[in-house]
């Protein structure tokens, strides 16, 4: 071969053909003006390149075209341009490293290092080919950016180790190594990388594996040897502190500061950083500034007015370990300064206002202890703030201030109040206003591609599509056809063709600009797959076809599988084949509020419209129309509604005459693991004992395809895995009926509880906000999302208790039920549920709260669950609101009341009925 034989065609054989070794000698034999003249051949071939092609490994063209971008391009902007395109930036593994520099000093090219910085900030968060990148780095000895992505990508190389290494100990590989020192400010500033840092080691001595984080105790180590700067590893902890982070994300830098055991001077520096973490911080983090606290203060170093300012924040913290220590430190304070016993005692009283009855009874203790210290004035405003306190606590407060009459300053409740008092129902917002050029069409797509999968937004996207359509298609394709080429890597994923929108959205929107040519997903929507029918045979069906023939298309024959996720992908089918074969200026189905709902008379005005205009809404666009009607009709519309003679408009007619779609029947189901099976993939953990979900039985003849498919549920009797993959997009479909959507949703609610689920507790709010009954299905979504594990989704479950019990509906008895039922043998934590009941009756719905506790009692009481003694203790708080006709606690109550002794379920059991006794 000579210089003169380089030619395009040639590379690109060498690149298809995955002979990475003959490219390199290709490459190499050429001139410099030679592999220069190739540049844009080769970037007009890696944008010709099918998207499956860069997934597997027959004729993946990676290697090669890894290998020509640093032989041809002729500097770093273009290399990395193309090297950074997904599909490329992808398979950088693929690379030979070895080639791609040899290639590189070969050329002598003056940018590698420049090249290296900007790939090294495209690293995303998986970071998989971090080696690449550092290898570069490296050989040009440039400064990578202190991003996320190079930090991550180093974190998995120096953790990650060979299993013939692990004699190599981590000290030693991170003491040379040479990105230790550029990496480490980022590893207390990057938000979530502690859950990298708490990787156990292998210990040979003991020849087991050690779940202690390495990486703490191995900065400790080399901070030791001075390798490392003591107040560095100390400041990025408590900046780390500071900032916040999830629990299991801060351990590692909680074991970091024990580790390095801070001296009393290097606490005492940081005493300010210390306040402020004890009040605000998370539990751990406050555990660890109080600890830090109290050290400064033993070795009289802590000023007694910063100890009072952060208690008086401290004390109102819900950790009741935490405010009872540190009400058991200024009980010591007041001891020690007998002439300050005011300002402590004032400061103590802050607990008077705490949720927990038995942190009010502790602060009145210390209070009581010292009163004898603190002059008359003191005592009045002790007393003052004594009207806080809950339960049967203001007696006594009564008697030891010598204001005997007074009361907690608690109303209770008139006979009639049903829930909430004085708290506004807030009205679901109205539908943002049509998209209305094709530009904002775009940009909306754009949004939706990165994130943002609202039903707001897909239904204005839809509805964006189909009338743009019908007035700008000249425009409609200049605007979309740059989003469809900006992200192919999405709409042209052929992978996901029977199961994500957006692929179908890529069809609509090829359909609604360049009428019959669509890429290799259309295809795969036509090709026929087999599937069981209902009848028990075999049918084949395809999504397309499914849309194509609006006789057979439903959920059982689409090609989709029947669930609310892909009612929505329905419809987009829909537009993307009737764009193509008949078109309509508008969607009928577009609702008027942002819950889904939409208003009959809208409908009904459109209905007309199109039959003036000659033409009929699709199939299952009336139908998604019809679903998102209100119960209750306005009568005076019944002349325009009879006055209907088309299709459409005559179902619209029976739609509203038979009272809309009848609410299914719910059935409680109780789902257990088999026993005597080893657990799948798809169980929940294997400490579920059960799980509580409802399946639906129509109770009446069906109005549609979709509502007969909806309104029937049959789960099994063992539980599986489930998580509400969209659930912002369930209510808008049924917006009327939103006991059928908890119907769907348990299994992913239930798990908030019973296992590891997050997130699906989102759905209870917007539940709340729609119409229709609270049956079982209701109340259980809100038992189970009030115990459920994570924080955020409690939050959720209380939002949607206080939305209910704003409209008045009646669910408290039901929920107090399933609560006494889930929460005897441990299916839920009660110590759960105690935290986000209290939040309800602080904002002002503890009415309700009382009538769930007293439908709980009757379950818990005989198992005395853990987290019980905290209900009675909030029903003690809760009982003034009760009204003259609710009813007394379970005889249970009066037993457990009875017994002797001083256990805290006795003591609490004693507290509510001397509350009720009055």
């Amino acid at each position: 071969m000579t210089e003169s034989t380089l030619t395009w065609p040639m590379l690109r054989d060498r690149i298809e053909r995955v002979d990475r070794s003959s490219v390199f000698r290709l490459l190499i034999a050429a001139t410099e003006e030679q592999r220069l003249a190739l540049a844009r051949d080769l970037e007009a071939y890696v944008r010709q390149v099918p998207a499956d092609r860069w997934w597997g490994d027959k004729g993946n063209p990676a290697a090669g075209v890894g290998l020509a971008a640093i032989g041809c391009l002729p500097s770093a902007a273009r290399a990395a341009a193309l090297l950074c395109r997904r599909s490329v930036r992808d398979v950088w593994g693929r690379i030979p490293t070895r080639l791609f520099l040899d290639l590189a000093r070969a050329r002598q090219v003056p940018w590698l290092g420049d090249l290296a910085v900007r790939l090294a900030d495209r690293l995303d968060r998986d970071a998989f080919h971090w080696n690449f990148v550092a290898a570069l780095l490296i050989e040009t000895g440039a400064t990578p950016p202190a991003n996320e992505g190079f930090l991550r990508g180093w974190l998995n190389g120096v953790l990650t180790v060979d299993p013939h290494r692990r004699a190599v100990p981590l000290a030693d590989r991170l003491r040379d190594d040479p990105f230790l020192d550029l990496v480490l400010p980022s590893i207390f500033e990057v938000d979530g990388i502690g859950n990298h840092l708490v990787q156990g080691r292998w210990d040979n001595q003991r020849g087991v594996w050690d779940d202690t984080p390495i990486f703490p105790t191995t900065l400790a180590l080399l901070a030791g040897e001075g390798r490392l700067d003591r107040k560095v590893l100390l400041d990025g902890c408590l900046g780390r502190f500071l900032r916040g982070d999830r629990p299991g994300a801060l351990r590692p830098f909680l074991l970091l500061h024990e580790t390095l055991t801070p001296t009393v001077d290097e606490l005492a520096d940081r005493v300010l950083d210390y306040a402020r973490l004890l009040p605000d911080a998370s539990s751990t983090v406050a555990g660890l500034a109080q600890r830090a606290l109290r050290v400064i203060d033993d070795a009289g170093r802590l000023e007694l007015a910063t100890l009072l300012d952060v208690s008086r924040q401290t004390l109102l913290r819900r950790e009741k370990g935490l405010v009872k220590a540190q009400l058991g430190w200024l009980d010591r304070v007041a001891r020690r300064h007998p002439d300050r016993a005011g300002e402590v005692l004032d400061v103590v009283s802050v607990a008077f206002g705490h949720e927990a009855l038995d942190v009010q009874d502790r602060a009145l203790t210390v209070v009581a202890r010292h009163l004898t210290r603190v002059d008359a004035a003191a005592v009045a405003g002790l007393a003052v703030s004594a009207d806080l306190l809950g339960g049967d606590l203001p007696t006594r407060a009564a008697e030891l201030f010598g204001t005997a009459g007074a009361s907690s300053g608690e109303t209770p409740a008139d006979s009639t109040s049903a829930g909430l008092f004085g708290l506004p129902v807030p009205t679901p917002a109205e539908m943002p206003t049509p998209i209305g050029s094709a530009a904002e069409l775009a940009e909306e797509i754009a949004a939706l591609v990165h994130g943002g999968e609202t039903a707001v937004a897909w239904e204005r996207i839809l509805a964006g599509l189909v009338a743009l359509h019908a007035v700008d298609r000249a425009g409609l394709a200049d605007a979309l056809m740059a989003v469809l080429d900006r992200h192919e890597d999405v709409f042209d994923n052929q992978t996901w063709v029977h199961q994500h929108r957006l692929v179908w959205l890529g069809e609509a929107i090829r359909s609604a600009i360049t009428p019959g040519r669509h890429s290799g997903v259309w295809n795969r929507m036509v090709s026929s797959r087999r599937t069981s029918s209902a009848a028990g045979g075999v049918r084949r069906v395809t999504v397309i076809r499914g849309a194509r023939d609006d006789d057979s298309f439903g959920l059982p024959d689409s090609g989709i599988p029947r669930s609310f996720d892909q009612v929505l992908g329905l419809r987009i089918a829909e537009v993307a084949v009737q764009l193509d074969r008949r078109p309509v200026p508008l969607l009928v189905s577009t609702p008027t509020s942002v819950t889904g709902s939409l208003a009959v008379e809208v409908l009904l005005g459109r209905i007309e419209a199109a039959e003036a205009a000659g033409w009929q809404p699709w199939s299952r666009d009336l139908e998604q129309a019809l679903l998102r009607l209100p119960r209750e009709t306005d009568p005076t519309l019944g002349t325009r509604v009879r006055a209907l003679s088309s299709p459409s408009g005559k179902r619209l007619a029976g739609w509203l005459a038979a009272g809309g779609a009848s609410d299914p029947v719910a059935v409680r189901v109780e789902q257990r693991p088999e026993p005597n099976r080893s657990r799948n993939y798809w169980q929940p953990a294997a400490t579920l004992v059960r799980r509580v979900v409802v399946n639906l039985q129509p109770a009446g003849e069906p109005l549609g395809r979709l509502d007969e498919q909806l309104f029937t549920l049959h789960r099994r009797t063992t539980p599986t895995i489930a998580s509400v993959t969209a659930s912002d997009l369930w209510p808008a479909t049924l917006p009327h009926h939103r006991e059928v959507v908890a119907a769907w949703a348990l299994p992913g609610i239930a798990a908030l509880a019973d296992s590891d689920g997050r997130g699906d507790g989102a759905l209870l709010p917007l539940l709340a906000e729609c119409d229709g009954p609270v049956g079982s299905a209701m109340v259980l979504a809100l038992a189970y999302t009030l115990a459920a594990r994570h924080e955020a989704d409690r939050v959720a479950g209380v939002d949607a208790f206080l939305l209910l019990s704003g409209t008045g509906t009646e669910f408290a008895a039901g929920v107090g039920r399933e609560l006494g039922d889930l929460g005897a043998d441990g299916t839920i934590k009660l110590s759960r549920v105690v935290p986000a009941l209290a939040d309800a009756a602080r904002a002002g719905a503890g009415a309700t709260v009382w009538q769930v506790i007293v439908a709980a009692l009757p379950g818990l009481l005989p198992a005395a669950p853990r987290g019980l003694p905290d209900l009675l203790a909030l029903g003690a708080q809760v009982a003034t609101h009760r009204g003259a006709g609710d009813p007394v606690p379970c005889p249970e109550l009066t037993a457990v009341a009875a017994r002797g002794g001083t256990s805290r379920l006795a003591t609490e059991a004693r507290r509510l009925q001397r509350v009720l006794a009055g």
